[in-house]
C-alpha cells in the first residue's frame, strides 16, 4: 500500500541537527539489520513461482501458501498482497447502515467505530488464516456492498499470541522526531472466550517551510513571506474485545475502548512588505482531548433464521484553543485573536438485522436508530493593549445540534444462474434534525433508499458487477454553527437551514484474471447529487455553508498487479493504480459550471516489490502523484496539492531475531507542497482582485523503521 504524506509537529530549523543527530543511529541500525542473513533458518533451493488463486463457485480463492513469500505477521499483511484488491475503509458516517467497508471476517461485517475490519485484520495472527476468498458482493446478502470483497477465513485459536509493531518516523526538516508510533497486543482464549487486549498510537508528525509571495492587482510583488507549518497528533487508543461463543447457537462480542489525544499545529511567518516596516504572525492551534467508544453485538437463531443486535457508543471531548498572533518590528503593540472551542460529540446507535433464507432466496430486514449530539461553545477575543484578551460577540458559535434517525431497508438476494448473482435493498430513513442556539428549530425528513446489484461471472476469468443506488448523505453538524479559521482570516457563519444531500449512484465494475500474469481491473462511476453541500452567499457580502441545487460526478479507476515470475524475475510483482474524476456544479456567483469545490482529480501509483528468491531479504520501490480541484469561496479561491511526484524506497528483512525490519525512506524525488490563492476585494468575479498568494513549501525527505514481530 502507499504511505501517506502526512504532515507533521516540531519545532522548526533550530531542530534540525537534532533531529539528524536522532534518526542517524536507528536508521543505520535499521539498513545494517536489513542486510543481515537470516539467523533461523537459511532458505534453499529455487524459490517457487507465485501460487495462483484457484476458482470455487463464485470465490476466487487465496490460500495462506499464496503468501509465503511475503513472510506476513498479520492478516491485514496478506490481504494488502492480494492482486489487483484495492480496499474500500468505511465511509465513516453517523449511524451504522449499510455496510460500507469491502472487508469481512468470517464472511460477517464488522459493524464499529473503532476501527472496522482493518483493525481487527492488524490482531489476527497471520497463523490463524486459513485462505482469503474475493468475491462479488451481489452474492453474499449484505446490503451496502459493491464490487469486489474480500472475506478473510480464520482458524481456531489455538493458544495465546502476542503481537507487537513498532514504526518510527524521522524528517530531515523542520519536524521533531516521532518515536512512539506502534502498536502492541495480546489474545487468548479462556473456554468459549476469546479475548484481546491492545495499546497503539497512531498518531503522525509532519512539517514543511518556504517562501510565500503575494502580488498585487496589477501582478507587481507586494511581500515576501518565510513560513514553516508543523503539525503532530498522537492517538493513544487503549482497548478491550471479548468474543463469548455460546450458550447454544448465540455468539456475541463486545470492544470497550478510550483515546486520549493530542493535537498541536503551528504557524510561524516572517512577512516583509516591499512598502512598509516586516512583522512577524504566528498561529497556533491546540487540541487535547479524548474518546469513548464501547460496541457490542449478539445474534442467535430464531425461527427459520438469526437475528442479530448492535449497540454503540461513542463520546468525543474535542476542545481547540486558537491563537494569532501579530508583532511589529517598529514598537506598535501586538495584535492578536484568539478562538476557543469547546465541543462534545456524542453518538448512540441501535441495530437489529433478521437474515433467513428461503429456498433460492436470500433476505434481510434491519431497523437502526441513531442519535447524535454537538455540544458546541465558541467564543472569540482580540488581544488588548495590556495584554490580555477580550471578547468579542460572536453570533452563532455555540449552540446545540442534535439528530434522531431511524432507518428500515429489506434485502433480497438471488442467484439468478450460476453465474449471474442479484441484490435488491430497499426503505427509508427518517430524521428530526434539531438546531439550538438560544430558541430550538426542528426539521423533519423522510428519504427513502435502495439499490441494485448484479454480479456477472461469465468464466473463471472475467467477472463484472453493476449498482445503481439512491443514497442519503448527511450533513456535517459544525456547519450549523459559526467557525472561525484565523489561518486564512475567514469566518464562516452558521446556516439552520441545511438539508441533507441524496444522489443517485452508478458503479460499474470489470475484472480479469491474467493467471500466472498477475490481475487487472478497471471501475467507472456517475454521481446525480441533488441539495450538494457548497458555499452559498447570505445578502450582499455574507457567506456560509448551503445547498445548491444540482451537482455531477463521474470518474474511472484502474488498478493491476503484474508478476514478474512470467518474466523470469521469481518473486517480483508491480501494483498499479491511476484514477481520473470530473465534476460539475452551477457556481452560484456566475452561474457557469464549475468542478465540485475542492474535488478529487487525478492520481496515479506504482509500487514494485521483490522478494529475493532463497533468502528472507525484500525490497522495492514506489512512486505516486495526486491533485485535487481549486476551492471555491464567494470572496476568494485556493488549490493546494502536492508533488510533482512522492517517490519511496525500501529494504526489508523478514528474519533478524524473529522479527521483521524494514527501513524506508520517503520523498526521495523531493516533491514540495504548493499553494495558490486569489483573494477578492468583495464578491468573487464581480468587485476586483485584491492580493494573490504563491506558495512553494520544502517537505524533505522522510525515514521511516518498522519492527514488528509476535511473541
Amino acid at each position: 500500500m502507499r504511505a501517506a504524506i502526512k504532515r507533521g509537529h516540531g519545532r522548526g530549523k533550530r531542530d534540525f541537527r537534532r533531529g539528524i543527530a536522532g534518526l542517524a543511529s536507528p536508521v543505520a541500525l535499521g539498513w545494517a539489520l536489513v542486510a543481515l542473513p537470516a539467523q533461523a533458518s537459511e532458505p534453499e533451493g529455487e524459490a517457487a513461482p507465485p501460487v495462483e488463486a484457484h476458482v470455487r463457485g463464485d470465490a476466487r480463492i487465496y490460500d495462506a501458501d499464496h503468501f509465503a513469500r511475503f513472510a506476513p505477521r498479520t492478516a491485514y499483511d496478506m490481504l494488502v498482497q492480494v492482486p489487483g484488491f484495492s480496499i474500500k475503509q468505511a465511509n465513516g458516517e453517523r449511524g451504522l447502515g449499510e455496510a460500507s467497508e469491502n472487508v469481512l471476517i468470517d464472511g460477517k461485517r464488522i459493524a464499529n467505530k473503532s476501527g472496522g475490519a482493518l483493525r481487527e485484520l492488524q490482531r489476527i495472527t497471520a497463523a490463524e488464516v486459513l485462505r482469503i476468498e474475493i468475491v462479488d458482493s451481489s452474492s453474499l446478502g449484505i446490503a451496502g456492498l459493491s464490487g469486489q470483497v474480500a472475506n478473510v477465513i480464520r482458524a481456531e485459536r489455538g493458544g495465546a499470541v502476542g503481537q507487537f509493531q513498532w514504526n518510527p518516523e524521522w524528517r530531515a526538516h523542520y519536524a521533531r522526531p516521532f518515536w512512539f508510533r506502534g502498536q502492541v497486543s495480546y489474545s487468548d482464549k479462556a473456554g468459549p472466550v476469546d479475548y484481546t487486549m491492545s495499546v497503539e498510537d497512531d498518531g503522525s508528525r509532519g512539517a514543511f517551510g518556504g517562501p510565500v509571495r503575494i502580488f498585487g492587482p496589477d501582478g507587481l510583488l507586494r511581500e515576501n513571506r518565510r513560513e514553516v507549518l508543523q503539525t503532530g497528533i498522537d492517538f493513544t487508543k487503549i482497548q478491550a474485545q471479548v468474543a463469548v461463543d455460546g450458550p447454544g447457537s448465540s455468539k456475541g462480542n463486545l470492544t470497550v475502548a478510550i483515546t486520549p489525544y493530542w493535537y498541536e499545529l503551528t504557524l510561524d511567518q516572517d512577512r516583509r512588505p516591499v512598502i512598509g516596516q516586516p512583522f512577524s504572525r504566528d498561529l497556533t492551534s491546540t487540541n487535547n482531548g479524548y474518546q469513548f467508544d464501547m460496541s457490542g453485538d449478539v445474534d442467535f437463531k430464531l425461527g427459520p433464521g438469526r437475528l442479530k443486535l448492535i449497540g454503540l457508543r461513542h463520546f468525543d471531548d474535542e476542545p481547540i484553543d486558537n491563537y494569532q498572533t501579530t508583532r511589529f518590528t517598529d514598537g506598535s503593540p501586538d495584535s492578536g485573536v484568539l478562538f476557543v472551542r469547546d465541543s462534545l460529540i456524542g453518538e448512540t446507535v441501535l441495530r437489529g438485522e433478521y437474515g433467513w433464507k428461503g429456498g433460492r432466496n436470500t433476505w434481510q430486514i434491519s431497523l437502526e436508530r441513531a442519535y447524535n449530539l454537538l455540544d458546541q461553545e465558541g467564543s472569540l477575543f482580540l488581544l488588548e493593549d495590556d495584554g490580555d484578551y477580550g471578547e468579542i460577540p460572536f453570533p452563532g458559535g455555540s449552540g446545540k445540534v442534535t439528530e434522531t434517525r431511524y432507518e428500515a431497508m429489506a434485502t433480497f438476494s438471488r442467484a439468478l444462474s450460476p453465474k449471474l448473482d442479484l441484490q435488491v435493498d430497499g426503505g427509508a430513513e427518517y430524521s428530526e434534525l434539531s438546531r439550538e442556539t438560544g430558541e430550538v428549530v426542528t426539521r423533519r425528513f423522510v428519504r427513502p433508499k435502495g439499490s441494485v446489484t448484479l454480479g456477472w461471472r461469465p468464466d473463471k476469468v472475467w467477472d463484472f458487477s453493476l449498482k445503481l443506488r439512491r443514497r442519503v448523505g448527511q450533513i456535517n453538524f459544525y456547519d450549523f454553527l459559526a467557525q472561525q479559521d484565523l489561518q486564512v482570516d475567514r469566518e464562516d457563519s452558521g446556516n439552520p437551514d441545511l438539508v441533507p444531500p441524496q444522489s443517485w449512484e452508478l458503479d460499474v465494475e470489470a475484472g480479469r484474471s491474467l493467471g500466472k500474469w498477475g490481475k487487472t481491473r478497471l471501475a467507472l462511476w456517475a454521481r446525480q447529487i441533488d441539495d450538494i453541500i457548497d458555499i452559498v452567499p447570505i445578502g450582499e457580502d455574507g457567506e456560509t455553508v448551503g445547498n445548491l441545487p444540482r451537482a455531477y460526478q463521474y470518474g474511472a479507476r484502474w488498478t493491476g498487479t503484474l508478476e514478474f515470475a512470467a518474466l523470469g524475475l521469481s518473486g517480483a510483482k508491480l501494483d498499479t493504480e491511476a484514477v481520473y474524476e470530473d465534476s460539475s456544479v452551477r457556481d452560484p456567483l456566475s452561474g457557469e459550471n464549475r468542478p465540485i469545490s475542492g474535488n478529487d482529480w487525478y492520481g496515479a501509483s506504482a509500487e514494485f516489490r521483490h522478494d529475493i528468491p532463497r533468502s528472507d531479504v525484500a525490497y522495492g520501490f514506489g512512486a505516486s502523484t495526486s491533485k485535487s480541484r481549486p476551492r471555491y469561496y464567494l470572496t476568494e479561491t485556493q488549490q493546494e496539492w502536492e508533488g510533482p511526484v512522492f517517490m519511496n524506497v525500501f529494504a526489508e528483512h523478514k528474519n533478524v531475531l524473529g522479527m521483521t525490519v524494514r527501513g524506508e525512506v520517503g520523498n526521495v524525488l523531493g516533491a514540495r507542497n504548493r499553494q495558490e490563492r486569489t483573494v477578492w476585494n468583495g464578491r468573487r468575479l464581480r468587485d476586483p482582485v485584491l492580493f494573490s498568494e504563491s506558495a512553494d513549501h520544502k517537505i524533505g525527505p522522510i525515514f521511516r523503521l518498522l519492527v514488528k514481530g509476535s511473541f
